[in-house]
């Protein structure tokens, strides 16, 4: 659901709001993303198309998704405005750029070399699937692109086809390297674990990620694929995660603050042989981003903007707030931080609801799939 919010406060979109309204927001506020809970969004998820090249299992059908039609999503300079005033007005210290898949974009470069511009201290990372990766890194490196981090799922070619649908794993292979190589880094990997498919190679994975010097995250499958047909029964938990690794490692919790970061770290040792003692010294860190069991919703610092400019305040948010509509009839810079700052005043606790629970019967999985969203 679109709601449309209006100036002044939220009187316009509690008629819209289906759930307990929130408390208004007070009238005036700091220069900043604050929600009802306390929580300040300060870390910037911004889609720049909802377009991909993969087809995920977890994420989409065989056949793909309806895109959007260009003229819906966000022209470069209109991309420029939004993150501008989330920096400048709003107190985003942290973008990343995702889709879809974000360099299927053609301008993506000449947005990454805009935003570099005008703002030369902002920490711009990109999430992307590292097919094309290896011809663009040099560029998106010196149009400022900060760091990279690429969905990885396996290593092996026929459950690599088999997840993404695509032949396409020397592709992304190369283009991961050559991240690494103009300096995108630290290199991050996501990966997320397919009960019987690629749960088997988990530590394989890991031991891969550690000898190149790349961050391994692992990340729970979601309620955010097109086809709806995630299960929490099928669902790989970060408990398991940690036992599919422990077969090979010692993981012990990493001591330095999360500070709001989604995934929980951990310090990785070999395996001294069959005892579930360490052998020698640190490797290096792995991520798990537990969403649905071990969730951090309290913590969270994000804020979310579509292709075609719309607010979500929560990854599993069934409503949505326009900036791009207002944007394009005119509407000025303070009408516009205004609408944004209601949008995230009104963001629930977790999981699109006021109390959390992925598995519970109130959890409604949103309209939109993860591509859909941008991550």
């Amino acid at each position: 659901m679109t709601v449309q919010l209006g100036i002044p406060a939220l009187r316009p979109v509690l008629t819209n709001y289906q759930g307990t309204a929130p408390d208004p927001r007070p009238r005036e506020l700091p220069p900043a993303l604050l929600d009802r809970f306390g929580r300040q969004a300060s870390d910037m998820r911004l889609s720049v198309t909802d377009k991909c090249n993969l087809r995920c299992t977890y994420c989409m059908p065989a056949e793909g998704l309806q895109w959007l039609p260009n003229k819906a999503v966000m022209t470069a300079g209109e991309i420029e405005r939004i993150v501008s005033l989330g920096v400048e007005r709003l107190g985003v210290r942290e973008l990343r750029i995702t889709g879809g898949e974000p360099l299927v974009r053609p301008d993506l470069v000449d947005i990454i070399a805009a935003l570099r511009q005008r703002h030369p201290s902002l920490p711009i990372s990109m999430t992307t699937n590292g097919v094309g990766l290896e011809k663009k890194a040099k560029s998106l490196k010196a149009a400022g692109l900060t760091r990279v981090n690429v969905s990885l799922d396996s290593l092996h070619e026929e459950t690599f086809t088999q997840l993404t649908r695509r032949p396409f794993l020397g592709q992304v292979l190369a283009g991961v390297e050559a991240a690494r190589a103009v300096g995108l880094g630290p290199v991050k990997i996501n990966a997320v674990l397919m009960r019987g498919i690629n749960d088997h190679g988990a530590p394989g994975l890991l031991a891969w990620a550690l000898e190149r010097n790349f961050e391994l995250r692992f990340i729970e499958q979601m309620p955010l694929d097109a086809q709806r047909g995630w299960t929490e029964r099928e669902m790989i938990t970060a408990l398991e995660i940690r036992t599919l690794l422990s077969a090979d490692f010692v993981l012990d919790r990493d001591r330095r603050q999360r500070d709001g970061a989604p995934a929980e770290r951990f310090e990785v040792r070999r395996r001294n042989g069959a005892t579930s003692e360490a052998s020698g010294p640190v490797l290096g860190t792995v991520g798990i981003i537990a969403s649905v069991s071990e969730p951090f919703c309290a913590d969270c610092r994000r804020t979310r903007i579509t292709a075609e400019g719309k607010v979500m305040s929560c990854l599993f948010s069934r409503d949505e707030f326009d900036l791009l509509g207002p944007l394009r009839t005119g509407a000025h810079d303070d009408e516009l931080v205004r609408r944004w700052q209601d949008a995230m005043w009104m963001k629930p606790r977790a999981h699109g609801m006021d109390q959390t629970g992925l598995g519970t019967e109130e959890f409604v999985q949103p309209n939109r799939s993860m591509s859909a969203i941008g991550g």
